[in-house]
This record gives structure tokens, sequence and C-alpha cells, in this order.
């Protein structure tokens, strides 16, 4: 992944994923659309965001189940 992209990633996370969300299915998918969607518009592709991480979906759900995000 390029630095770029983990940068984006880490403060696009940070700044968009509210403490209050929940880790449903939907909420989840509707963050992973907002965030590629974020990306394209300054030009990063989603594969270049997810060349080392995976899924961004799963980061996205660890970052809220594992980091007391949760309700």
């Amino acid at each position: 992944m390029s630095t770029r992209a983990v940068n984006f990633l880490h403060k696009w996370i940070s700044n968009n994923v509210p403490e209050t969300v929940g880790a449903d299915i939907i909420s989840v998918a509707e963050l992973t659309q907002k965030l590629f969607a974020d990306a394209k518009a300054i030009g990063i592709g989603s594969v270049e965001i997810e060349e080392e991480t995976g899924s961004v979906y799963e980061v996205i759900l660890d970052v809220i189940v594992h980091h007391g995000l949760t309700d």
C-alpha cells in the first residue's frame, strides 16, 4: 500500500467513524462506500487502498469492534 493510501485510510477513519456507530452490516458497508468515494475524489483508487489491508470493510469493522467504538 502506498504511503498516501495508508495516511488517507488512517486519517479518514479517525475523522469519519463516529464513536456511536454500530458494528452492523449496513453501517459498516455505508462507511466503506463513503471511504472509497472520498478516496476517489482525491485520486486514490480502491486497489491502492486494499493492496495491503485486504478488505477495507473488515478494517472498519475491526476498528469499531476492537477499539471501543460500539454502543
